[in-house]
């Protein structure tokens, strides 16, 4: 709640000669001591009107209010981080899968990941590409039903040959009533590391070769 220097000066207090006061906001002591100071110096013929005065206790109330509220909420935070924390902690080593259209071929893994269908379909196509785009691989799902479908290459070639393990992109399509529909991926990849350190970011899960990915955007955890 903020008071000119007028109104300070009619109350009778009293302020330094070419000092400009450092913030024109009260708290709840000197709130009350104005207030008190107020009632002494206000005309006994004119007193002020009580919806003049309960409109000043309110507005404290409010002010004090939003901040109690903010500190129970930051409070709150606090407490989701610390547990997001634990939980993200105990990820490291398993394999999740998040949204992404890049895979990891290992050595002795497969490149696995899921699709969303929004509907059912009679053909699905996903086309697996090498760091220059050439696709290298097609799986064919044939039909699938509506909801995440789960697909894995094991790195064989069309030639017999084995392809070498690194990141791959993935594309995935589908006819879904009649129309050819590009699907959302969600890859697997394991959490090497979980960072803390940056709370404007959040619990951060560390996924090698696919890079860095937020907590909260994991779908699945296996």
């Amino acid at each position: 709640m903020a008071f000119d220097i007028d109104t300070v000066k009619q109350l009778g207090l009293s302020v330094a000669d070419g000092v400009k006061p450092k913030k024109q906001e009260l708290g709840q002591e000197q709130f009350l001591k104005l207030m008190t100071t107020q009632m002494t110096h206000q005309d006994p013929t004119k007193p002020m009107e009580n919806g003049d005065f309960l409109a000043q206790m309110a507005q404290f109330s409010t002010v004090e209010g939003i901040g109690s509220l903010n500190d129970a909420f930051n409070s709150f935070a606090g407490s989701m981080t610390s547990s997001q924390s634990i939980q993200a902690s105990g990820l490291v080593g398993k394999s999740v899968s998040v949204p992404s259209n890049q895979g990891v071929l290992g050595v002795i893994s497969p490149l696995t990941g899921n699709i969303k269908l929004n509907g059912a379909t009679n053909q699905v196509t996903v086309n697996i590409k090498d760091q220059s785009g050439t696709v290298v691989k097609t799986l064919n799902l044939g039909s699938q039903s509506e909801g995440l479908k789960k697909f894995e290459w094991d790195g064989l070639l069309e030639d017999g040959s084995h392809a070498t393990p690194g990141v791959y992109s993935v594309d995935a399509q589908a006819s879904i009533d009649g129309q050819n529909s590009a699907l959302a991926t969600f890859m697997a990849a394991k959490v090497e590391s979980v960072d803390l350190g940056d709370p404007q970011k959040g619990v951060i899960l560390n996924l090698g070769q696919l890079g860095a990915v937020e907590f909260s955007k994991v779908k699945q955890v296996f």
